[in-house]
């Protein structure tokens, strides 16, 4: 053995050396001899032949030996696990040839090895045609082939295939195992079809592997991403004996689907049951109080994972850094990222978002530089996601401080990049730099048409956002629900009705995409904006799904614009109840009665407000000029030239009422541009 393992450092070396040589024809399982590539007499004599050069970069007896070691089944096995772990398919097939040569192509063993070679370089026709060949097949053989083909592949035509073969499998009374199993599950996901996941549970229930942790653990992350907890639950029930993955996988199902508190349910039940957590496990209860905006109890799960030592794992370290930056408590999060042992980028990265999200663009540049200087660089994940906190932030010195180290360093070629160069400048008003960064993309994806569309959109510019669709669809990128919901958003802003309804009915007629609230919420805008109101609420009471409360506020919207106090108050009172102690609506209504001068009205609603809501947020917004923030809080008077402000302010609310465009002349003087 320890003769055979000298040669394995030479064999990978060999193979990373020849790896660009040309291709040996796959052989086949039958008829080895006559199929084998013709090789000098001088090769041939040392029953090697399909090694290369491996005798070259060998003296005379040690490759006198290496053959003799090779003869064995041994070193076969360790020669293919080799090629199947780094991806070799040259060398792959030299020593399949080999095996044939040596006559161990009966070797079931050694024929499932050569499979997995095939399997993880890809050469799927190769392997569907050497598994169709051999006379003898165990589980191993389809669990290679099936899973093999299935996971991780974007290629609806092979998913499909995979299950082809699993049907097969059945047939030919060939029992599927877990690990079989299991990849289904995970191919279910792949093309989204949460039919096909329920008949593996039914095959599941029927084959008794319901109580199997492995499998349990499967179906219920299959179950939880197509967003169905309550089968989840229930796979979860069928498991009595359940291991850390199976909890943890609960504990996400949750909290990925925004049923935050039945997370911590299942988190407390693991802990009475004895099973202390790991990493994972206290990564999504962080992240769940993220969601949940639940600081407090974000600090209680922070004080368990102190006491069982979790604060020095990165990656918890990081989301406790997330928490707290979600619940606005940047100082907390400063605190845990600088107790922080080691940083990765994924921390430096989640401490720089941080404060461009809560407003603090100087101190996410700073951070930025911070991080550099320590010789933690940036990636292109990192830096989009830097790029989307300093958008969010309107912060335009910034993005071009991030763009032009992007440019310095080569990222600009990353789609990803480009997107995101795309949405950041459109929110800092730069439209022409938005458009220059969407030019500079080879080949745009959906990604960057919808980018392009919304920057558009943001800015009013309703006639070029739908221009973009349409270059799209000129462009053979096929659009998505986002996509629609951009091109019906821009439509609704500008008034287009005709256009707005034939986008609408193309994207189900034509595009077989169902619509969500959200483009419901578009057209009901659109027609509400239009004047037609009773078209508007025929559509909303027709939706096939239930109408959201910003659906109804949109339509209450339209009838403060056209005055319609019966529908308004139609609206409202279905607000008022979706959405009890929520401020906006009141104020919104109030604000329709006070329109049409129906005084009582506005001291009632005014009256339910403060009795159901026990506060009202103040509304904020902050604006860059000149390199400075200015935030500006509703009612606030602390700003240095607030009376300016609100002076300003006055004179837009009477140019609105007015609607004299004449007046525009005053805006332009005195902003002094």
């Amino acid at each position: 053995m320890i003769s055979k393992c000298r040669f394995l450092s030479t064999f990978i070396a060999n193979f990373k050396s020849h790896s660009s040589a040309s291709p040996t024809p796959s052989p086949t399982l039958t008829g080895a001899t006559k199929n084998a590539p013709s090789h000098d007499p001088h090769r041939q004599s040392h029953s090697f032949p399909y090694l290369g050069g491996l005798r070259a970069s060998l003296p005379e007896t040690g490759f006198t030996n290496l053959v003799d070691s090779c003869s064995t089944h041994s070193f076969s096995s360790h020669a293919l696990k080799i090629s199947a772990k780094l991806g070799f398919l040259h060398g792959g097939k030299q020593l399949h040839a080999h095996v044939i040569k040596l006559g161990n192509c009966n070797l079931l063993s050694l024929q499932n090895q050569v499979l997995h070679v095939y399997v993880k370089c890809k050469e799927f026709n190769d392997v569907c045609k050497m598994f169709d060949e051999m006379p003898l097949k165990n589980v191993v053989s389809w669990n290679t082939l099936i899973c093999g083909v299935v996971e991780g592949n974007c290629k609806f035509a092979l998913v499909r295939l995979g299950f082809h073969y699993f049907r097969q499998m059945v047939l030919e009374m060939m029992a599927p195992n877990c690990i079989t199993l299991n990849g289904l599950l995970r191919a279910s996901i792949e093309l989204n079809d949460v039919g096909i996941c329920r008949q593996l549970h039914c095959f599941i229930l029927k084959s008794g592997f319901d109580s199997n942790c492995f499998v349990g653990s499967a179906l219920v992350d299959s179950y939880a991403k197509f967003g169905l907890v309550d089968e989840a639950q229930s796979a979860f029930d069928e498991v009595s004996s359940r291991d850390l993955v199976l909890w943890n996988v609960m504990v996400s199902c949750y909290a990925l689907n925004g049923v935050q508190g039945k997370a911590f349910g299942v988190f407390k039940l693991m802990r009475l049951e004895g099973v202390k957590g790991d990493n994972f496990t206290f990564t999504s209860m962080i992240n769940s109080c993220g969601v949940l905006g639940s600081c407090g109890l974000g600090k209680q799960v922070h004080g368990l994972i102190i006491r069982l030592s979790f604060d020095l794992d990165v990656l918890v370290a990081s989301a406790l850094v997330d928490m707290y930056s979600k619940n606005e408590n940047i100082e907390d999060a400063r605190k845990a990222f600088d107790g922080m042992i080691v940083k990765n980028i994924v921390s430096w990265t989640t401490m720089i978002v941080g404060y461009g999200q809560h407003g603090d663009g100087k101190e996410a540049m700073r951070l930025l530089q911070e991080m550099i200087r320590v010789y933690t660089y940036p990636d292109e994940l990192a830096l989009a996601s830097i790029l989307s906190s300093c958008g969010n932030l309107s912060a335009t010195s910034e993005v071009v401080q991030v763009h032009a180290y992007v440019v310095e360093n080569g990222f600009e070629a990353f789609l990803s990049i480009a997107n995101a160069l795309v949405s950041a400048y459109s929110k800092c008003g730069s439209i022409g730099s938005a458009f220059q960064s969407f030019s500079s993309v080879a080949e745009p994806d959906i990604i960057s048409w919808t980018s392009l569309m919304g920057a558009y959109a943001f800015h009013g510019l309703s006639k070029e956002g739908v221009e973009v669709f349409e270059k799209m669809l000129f462009s053979n990128v096929r659009p998505d629900k986002v996509a629609f919901l951009g091109v019906l958003s821009a439509c609704a802003h500008g008034g287009f009705v005709l256009e707005g309804l034939h986008y609408f009915n193309l994207m189900i007629n034509v595009y077989q995409i169902m619509p969500d609230s959200e483009h419901y919420t578009c057209i009901i805008d659109l027609l509400g904006r239009a004047g037609f109101l009773d078209e508007a609420i025929n559509l909303l009471t027709s939706m096939p799904v239930e109408p959201r409360s910003d659906t109804l506020g949109a339509f209450l919207g339209a009838c403060k614009v056209h005055r319609n106090v019966g529908l308004a108050r139609w609206a409202s009172e279905k607000l008022f109840v979706m959405e009890p102690n929520e401020p906006a609506n009141y104020s919104l209504m109030s604000n329709m009665y006070a329109s049409v001068g129906h005084w009582f009205d506005v001291a009632r609603v005014r009256k339910l407000m403060r009795e159901r809501c026990d506060f009202k947020v103040p509304g904020c917004s902050w604006m860059e000029i000149a390199g400075e923030v200015h935030t500006f809080v509703s009612r606030d008077k602390t700003h240095p030239r607030a009376v300016q402000v609100y002076g300003m302010l006055d004179l837009l609310v009477r140019l609105m009422e007015e609607d004299d465009v004449s007046d525009m002349e005053v805006l332009v003087e005195s902003f002094g541009i």
